[in-house]
């Protein structure tokens, strides 16, 4: 099950940069044509680009979401959570070495 969600989120890492070179290719493809200027074509890349660039961030939002829900779903502690029972531990420890010293 992970190893498919890590391919998944790889695919998706391959394909926005493939993504990005195919907006390039496209960008100098109108220029050529004479469809559009050099400056419209960066400005047109640029606007691309970030739209691009907020779309991965809302994969990636949604994917650790996904990934967060399945985790509790198996009832699979999160890193806080385990950071936490550590300090917990830590606590209790250093409580029964005091008492024991005492």
């Amino acid at each position: 099950m992970f190893d498919a969600l890590r391919k998944a989120v790889l695919f998706g890492a391959g394909l926005a940069v493939m993504t990005t070179e195919k907006m390039k290719d496209f960008a100098d493809e109108l220029v050529k044509r004479g469809e559009m200027s050099e400056k419209e074509a960066r400005e047109a890349l640029k606007d691309w680009m970030e739209k691009s660039k907020q779309a991965r961030k809302d994969i990636e939002e949604k994917t650790e979401s996904a990934v967060n829900n399945v985790l509790n779903r198996m009832n699979i502690p999160s890193r806080s959570e385990l950071d936490e029972l550590k300090e917990r531990l830590a606590k209790l420890e250093q409580t029964k070495k005091t008492k024991e010293t005492a």
